[in-house]
């Protein structure tokens, strides 16, 4: 080969190199959370970056509004379009008021999924749920059943009346009371993920309730809330509080007695799985089709339903037994 073909054949292998290097730097995935502010979604961030790190060249992009309403993530969502993000994986505040955007950034050329509560199907590729809804429904209320021998009242406080992910896990649950006879659920009340409208909220069960003798909270914000509210009114040992929090926020609640035990994924986890399949997707790796498997790294695999929505994994109950070893880790 001649020195002029070699020279030729190097500066075509050396603009290939920097163009995948570029590309790789280039890639811009979008977190987008409820509100900023809140353990459970920073903990989720930290997953995210784990995944960028692994991965190679994506930078994560953790955003997301001041307060849980849709108007605010709107504004966040046609932002990222603007800035020309590669992908946006969003927990969404209403799955419908912010298709629309979403729908615009995926007509861009943006791949878009939900995560931990969805969008409605035009506004997304795909869904990962954090574990299965129906399992979900089930634990939260086999967490009250089970330190309430006798029955009683119970209450959920959720987050927003147009939460997609906690709705449909209060129907799961409403669906297995028939299995915890004795239990029954007197009230939905919500708090907006907002913590002094939960305790507000929680405050009112009391006092309307006064045989109540558990707030299921299938939301960190509200779960939190509750036991300080419970804490308190002076009723630990009259109300037990339970449903899904963070080890790190629901240590001192649950060496209290105002929390016997509750369930969490791991959000760590979570932001984790999101980053790898948008990743995947955007870069071709997979495709979001009914029956596909879209790798997530050191998780597994997320297997599409007829719908595009996957389950990452089985929620885990935390106790006194167990506390302790998670507490400074989410």
């Amino acid at each position: 080969m001649s020195i002029l073909k070699k020279t030729l054949v190097s500066a075509a292998l050396a603009t290939a190199m920097l163009a995948q290097a570029a590309s790789a730097q280039d890639v811009k995935i979008a977190l987008v959370v409820k509100a900023l502010g809140i353990g459970f979604f920073e903990a989720a961030a930290k997953g995210a970056e784990e995944a960028a790190a692994e991965l190679g060249g994506v930078e994560i992009i953790y955003t997301g509004p001041t307060s849980t309403t849709a108007e605010g993530q709107i504004e966040v969502i046609n932002a990222l379009i603007a800035q020309g993000v590669n992908a946006i994986a969003i927990s969404a505040n209403d799955p419908d008021a912010v298709a629309p955007a979403l729908k615009r950034a995926m007509d861009r050329g943006i791949t878009v999924i939900s995560w931990d509560s969805g969008v409605a199907k035009e506004g997304r590729q795909m869904h990962l749920n954090p574990s299965s809804s129906a399992l979900i429904g089930n634990t939260i209320i086999k967490l009250a059943a089970d330190h309430m021998p006798d029955g009683g009242d119970v209450a959920i406080l959720s987050a927003t009346s147009t939460s997609t992910n906690q709705n449909i896990w209060i129907d799961e649950a409403t669906k297995v009371l028939p299995n915890y006879p004795g239990i029954n659920l007197v009230a939905t009340v919500y708090g907006d993920d907002l913590a002094d409208k939960s305790y507000r909220e929680a405050q009112g069960l009391m006092a309307t309730y006064p045989d109540l003798k558990a707030i299921i909270a299938p939301t960190t914000v509200g779960i939190l809330a509750a036991s300080q509210a419970v804490t308190d009114a002076g009723k630990i040992g009259e109300i037990n509080v339970t449903g899904l929090g963070l080890p790190s926020e629901m240590a001192g609640a649950v060496e209290s007695g105002a929390t016997i035990s509750f369930a969490i994924w791991n959000p760590i986890d979570l932001g984790y799985a999101a980053t790898m399949i948008s990743y995947n997707l955007l870069k071709g790796n997979a495709t979001a089709a009914p029956g596909a498997s879209i790798p997530m790294g050191r998780i597994g695999a997320a297997v599409l339903d007829d719908n595009n929505e996957a389950a990452m994994s089985d929620p885990f109950t935390y106790d006194a037994s167990n506390i302790e070893e998670f507490k400074s880790i989410f």
